[in-house]
């Protein structure tokens, strides 16, 4: 069983008189094992279903709790009762001088069972032959020592492309970018640091090499470690920006002999010049990635090692003398995990109807988990057409609220399109993500102005933003550096999503326009929206503040 091909399928034909063999009752076996097989792999996929926790029982020896997990080639791996084993005597543990984090991992094994003598073998040998009457599928533990490859973990290429910019034994500097992104999109680049207790203290340089992404905190991209800091992983995020064309690739990676790393006394320019590849679509991300996991060929889907295991901890030691001690055990470190769909449903429902019946209540826990919000004149900001937060809404019955914000270029144009003697031109926004899911939704826009008036500025009126008309403000010290504009919002029910259109009048430069936006939905009203989506005409949603406050319940 470590093929990962199982097709086609082929059974046996019974009939009348058929002189049965060996080598069909093994054809009948592998027919069930494989089908229920390749039905775990492609409906579950890999990864712990239900205990199978990492214990460390003293300083040199951890438990494995019962449980059960499904390997990638769809075997089910099932560990009846707990066992304790001393990490020494473990296959895969070498004399490594407690340098490195080792990595617990199970696998599917087979152990033949019964031995009885052999009638058929011991005519044609002298010898007496006996032959296993059962086999007990059973499972193996062991120790890794290295940290597996990010695009061997099942999954991994499917929303994000990891890139190795360093590795060594104690020591691994990752980067992490989304598959895909919208033009004109904010979006964030994760570097995550691993590395080992026994390691001196990190520090990070390099200058970020792009195209068609703009740096929004510049090209410097720099970490310290804490000098009292115990931690063993560290994660921080770069934010970038797609620029506004429709389609194409663009790329993120290091600046070749820009940067160091610094670990301890020992310093190496060593570092990756591999880049990432960010592809910047026009479509929705969501319906982009579904896109590629529904039709990716079955040989991919199925596509596995031949001898596959599960990452069940990271073990961190610590050299004591001449031997080691266990200091912390990470439990799944790499997210191998399969959900249980009844409780995920379960789990959903639950949040959902918590979330309806005590909607101010609902989010203390959860605030207090975010990190502070930035200040109105930080650089770091949401992403451009996603979600910037979820927040309860304070109206009787809200489901939520989501905002974001989303920059639309604008261009120059002549006075050749004439409507009522005055130029006009629209620009439209590519599609955005409310995050509500499908139904009707209220969407409420602004657009937002900053002046490069210092003095505005520090007194905290270099930002505005403007809801409804902007003109009621002309000819005051309030009033829009903007033309005369229109908003408007194009809203689609059943994709949940929308666009952000502008009219602009006697343009005469390029600029970038930032629109931020609301969306809203009644919680009591979701469940009558999902029904009504199948007869009822989408309706687009109104652009102008006043709009909304027209229709927001009181």
């Amino acid at each position: 069983m470590k093929k990962s091909r199982y097709y086609p399928f082929e059974r046996n034909r019974y009939f009348y008189g058929k002189l049965l063999t060996v080598r069909d009752f093994e054809s009948e076996q592998k027919y069930f094992n494989d089908k229920r097989r390749m039905m775990n792999r492609l409906l579950f996929g890999s990864g712990v279903v239900t205990g199978l926790q990492v214990i460390a029982v003293d300083d040199k020896s951890v438990s494995v709790e019962m449980g059960v997990a499904i390997d990638a080639l769809g075997r089910e791996i099932v560990v009846p009762a707990p066992v304790t084993l001393k990490l020494s005597m473990m296959d895969g543990f070498t004399n490594n001088e407690y340098a490195k984090n080792v990595y617990l991992c199970i696998a599917y094994d087979e152990k033949g069972k019964e031995p009885v003598h052999s009638i058929a073998n011991s005519t044609v040998r002298s010898d007496e032959v006996s032959e296993y009457n059962r086999v007990l599928e059973s499972y193996r533990l062991f120790i890794r020592e290295e940290a597996p490859d990010p695009s061997s973990l099942p999954m991994s290429g499917l929303t994000e492309q990891t890139v190795v910019l360093y590795q060594d034994a104690q020591v691994r500097v990752l980067q992490s970018t989304p598959k895909y992104v919208n033009p004109g999109q904010t979006f964030e680049a994760s570097i995550r640091i691993e590395k080992t207790l026994q390691a001196g203290k990190i520090e990070l340089e390099y200058a970020l090499a792009t195209e068609r992404l703009e740096p929004l905190e510049g090209r410097t991209v720099r970490f310290v470690e804490p000098q009292d800091a115990q931690e063993t992983e560290y994660e921080f995020r770069v934010t970038l920006r797609a620029d506004g064309i429709a389609s194409g690739k663009a790329h993120v990676g290091l600046q070749a002999g820009s940067g160091f790393l610094r670990v301890g006394d020992k310093q190496t320019d060593d570092l990756s010049r591999d880049a990432a590849t960010v592809l910047i679509i026009p479509d929705p991300v969501q319906e982009r990635l579904m896109d590629d996991f529904l039709k990716q060929p079955l040989e991919t889907a199925l596509d596995s090692p031949s001898d596959p295991c599960l990452y069940l901890a990271k073990i961190g030691l610590l050299q004591m003398g001449p031997t080691y001690v266990i200091e912390r055990v990470e439990q799944v470190p790499f997210e191998e995990f399969v959900y249980n769909p009844s409780a995920a449903y379960r789990l959903a429902l639950a949040d959902s109807r918590r979330r309806r019946s005590s909607p101010s209540a609902a989010e203390p826990a959860a605030v207090e988990k975010r990190p502070e919000p930035p200040k109105p004149n930080e650089a770091d900001r949401p992403a451009a057409g996603e979600p910037a937060e979820r927040s309860a809404s304070s109206i009787p019955g809200a489901a939520d609220i989501q905002s974001g914000y989303v920059d639309i270029a604008v261009s120059p144009f002549a006075k050749s399109a004439l409507s009522f003697g005055k130029a006009v031109k629209s620009f439209v926004s590519p599609e955005i993500e409310h995050g509500l899911g499908g139904g009707h939704v209220l969407i409420v826009t602004s657009v937002e102005e900053r002046t490069p008036d210092a003095i505005a500025d520090m007194l905290d009126g270099g930002q505005r933003e403007y809801f409804g008309s902007a003109d009621v403000f002309a000819g005051s010290e309030y009033e829009s550096t903007l033309p005369e504009y229109e908003l408007g919002v194009l809203s689609y029910p059943r994709k949940g999503t929308f666009r952000v259109g502008i009219k602009l009048r006697q343009i005469g430069e390029p600029r970038t326009v930032r629109v931020r936006w609301w969306a809203y939905r009644n919680g009591r009203e979701q469940e009558a929206d999902d029904d009504c989506l199948t007869g009822v005409p989408d309706v687009s949603s109104r652009g102008e503040a006043a709009a909304g406050a027209e229709r927001a319940p009181e």
